[in-house]
C-alpha cells in the first residue's frame, strides 16, 4: 500500500499530465480557431462555424484552467505533507 504522501505526489502527476493534456488541446483549438477566423466569413454558415468555434475553444481553455489549478492544489499539499514528514523524521533522531 503506498504511503498518503505517495498517493498524493502521484496524484499531483497526474492532476498536471491532465492539465498539459488540456492546455495541449487548447492550443490546437486555438491554431484552429485563427485559421478560421482568417478566412473571410461573409456567409451565415461561416459566421456561425466560427461562433462555434470560439464556443468550444472557450470551453476548453475553462477546462485546462480548472485542470492547472487542480493540479497545482495537489502538488501543494503534497509538497506540505513530504516536508511536515520529513521534520517529524528529524525529530525522531534526536
Amino acid at each position: 500500500m503506498a504511503s498518503r504522501t505517495e498517493r498524493f505526489k502521484t496524484a499531483a502527476v497526474k492532476a498536471a499530465r491532465t492539465a498539459k493534456q488540456w492546455a495541449q488541446t487548447a492550443a490546437r483549438e486555438a491554431d484552429r480557431l485563427l485559421k478560421e477566423a482568417q478566412k473571410r466569413a461573409k456567409s451565415e454558415q461561416r459566421q456561425r462555424r466560427i461562433k462555434a468555434a470560439l464556443r468550444r475553444t472557450g470551453k476548453v481553455l475553462k477546462a485546462a484552467g480548472r485542470a492547472a489549478i487542480v493540479a497545482g492544489i495537489a502538488a501543494g499539499i503534497a509538497s506540505a505533507r513530504a516536508e511536515r514528514r520529513a521534520r517529524k523524521a528529524r525529530k525522531k533522531k534526536r
